[in-house]
């Protein structure tokens, strides 16, 4: 695919996705943000994609909405700004049936921050920072930041950080459970594709299922979850991926799963 704000490429079972709107630190503009909701539906599509890389070029992961674009564009309700710019990409992230690793490269503010938590996992630069900048032009957490922070740092420290617009270091993110794993700049182009080839020869059904199973958990009761994890278990105990591991496991060789 070609895009004009992004670079987007699959090998070997895995979609790189790059906002590439470096001398702008990888802000949103409308095209941008219309582009990777596109991206986003090919990797959906694509039974070859098993697992997705999402990072920024240049210096910056992304540094939310291009205020400069914003500005020189036609008055707008930013209510509606979100229901079809932003609010879109969120959703196709969360309901994508494949993991998404954040390749966090640098700044992730306002939106960017939001769409860097959204992601399932995120490998930081020890260079990258995230900051909720939303209360420093008036405005509050948008495009999942309200859903995710708290749930990740608690609500305590999801208002501090919210409220004050503090910038959060990627040493301070690994303590408090908002990244998975921080590697020196040099480093982090081979720890995410070591994890994304993982991914990418794992069972993606069942990981696509748990996925699921872990977004429903939010707002189910126990029994609830007992329930649908049984109705998961059916699903993935039907698909080719269990037969592959339990035919592996029995003649004690290393499975080889299609993601069927």
């Amino acid at each position: 695919m070609t895009y004009g704000c992004l670079l987007y490429n699959v090998q070997d079972g895995i979609a790189t996705i790059t906002l590439n709107r470096p001398e702008v630190f990888n802000a949103f503009n409308d095209e941008q943000s219309y582009e990777l909701q596109d991206a986003l539906k090919q990797v959906t599509r694509d039974e070859q994609v098993r697992v997705v890389i999402l990072t920024g070029a240049g210096k910056a992961f992304c540094s939310g909405q291009d205020l400069k674009a914003a500005a020189s564009a036609d008055q707008r309700d930013l209510s509606e700004s979100l229901e079809k710019r932003y609010n879109p990409i969120i959703k196709a992230m969360r309901h994508l049936p494949k993991p998404i690793l954040c390749k966090l490269n640098g700044v992730a503010a306002g939106a960017g921050c939001s769409l860097a938590l959204a992601c399932d996992l995120i490998v930081a630069s020890s260079a990258a920072t995230l900051i909720e900048v939303f209360v420093n032009i008036g405005l509050v957490l948008d495009s999942g930041s309200s859903f995710f922070l708290p749930r990740l740092v608690g609500s305590l420290k999801a208002f501090e950080l919210s409220t004050l617009g503090s910038k959060v270091t990627a040493a301070e993110a690994l303590q408090l459970g908002m990244v998975n794993k921080v590697v020196e700049p040099a480093e982090l182009d081979t720890a995410v594709a070591e994890l994304a080839a993982r991914y990418a020869a794992a069972p993606t059904k069942a990981i696509g299922l748990m996925k699921k199973m872990l977004n429903k958990s939010f707002n189910s009761s126990l029994e609830q979850m007992l329930e649908y994890e049984a109705y998961c278990q059916r699903i993935a105990g039907n698909s080719e991926d269990y037969q592959e591991g339990v035919a592996a496991f029995n003649e004690k060789r290393k499975p080889v799963f299609k993601g069927r």
